[in-house]
């Protein structure tokens, strides 16, 4: 069957595989935070804790994806986006190495009590600030991983987001297991946000460049009209 009579590129079909191994790790990742938040709540209260936190999931990815793909269109923030990016991929890095909590927050997140020592008591309040101060960060890197791997697809940006937002609602508990049976499954997901980041700060670092101006000349480093301009 011809794909290309569909509209459907060997280029959108790496940015749609792209999307979806990224979505999956960090689906997982995500449920483990929050279940780590809930642990320290008193058992009656811990589903009340986790649903805020799904459903504020949910919301800041929304937010956070009609932002992001108007904001990415400014010079200088794809640059910005890539760097963050590579903050997330030494975060997942240091995670994956050392996973004794993957286990606490999946339990508490399947409403079982967190394996290993009693986790701190804190109040349903404290939780749920905690739970969304990590579900701004986490939702932006989906958000920012999935636009940069969907760059030029409206199509796949749009079905990684929803996809996401599904996973987070529906599976992240199951995932997060899958993520603890299979790590090779969170690798592939690193390797690849991490080809993400890497492209978006060469994308940004060549727009930063050419909205400068800047021109390599035989007296050193100058600076003119910026490229787009000077073209017209």
């Amino acid at each position: 069957m011809d794909l290309t009579a569909l509209g459907v590129t060997q280029e959108s079909m790496t940015a749609f595989l792209q999307v979806v191994m990224i979505d999956l790790t960090l689906a997982g990742d995500n449920a483990v935070v929050i279940g780590l938040a809930a642990a320290g709540v008193p058992k009656e209260q811990r589903g009340k804790a986790i649903a805020v936190g799904i459903l504020a999931a949910t919301v800041l990815r929304i937010v956070f994806a009609l932002l992001t793909t108007t904001l990415l269109s400014i010079v200088g923030l794809l640059l910005a986006g890539g760097v963050l990016l590579l903050w997330v991929c030494w975060k997942m890095w240091r995670e994956l190495i050392h996973p004794e909590s993957d286990d606490r927050g999946t339990d508490v997140m399947e409403g079982e009590a967190p394996s290993g020592a009693p986790a701190a008591p804190k109040t349903l309040k404290s939780a749920i600030t905690q739970i969304i101060i990590a579900d701004v960060s986490m939702s932006l890197d989906n958000v920012l991983a999935v636009a940069g791997a969907a760059h030029d697809h409206p199509s796949v940006l749009v079905f990684g987001l929803a996809l996401s937002i599904a996973l987070m609602g529906f599976a992240a508990t199951f995932i997060a297991r899958l993520l603890e049976r299979h790590r090779w499954i969170a690798y592939v997901g690193l390797a690849i946000i991490l080809f993400v980041a890497a492209e978006m700060i060469w994308r940004g670092g060549q727009e930063v460049w050419n909205a400068s101006g800047a021109e390599i000349t035989e007296n050193g480093l100058e600076f003119g009209e910026p490229r787009e301009k000077a073209e017209h």
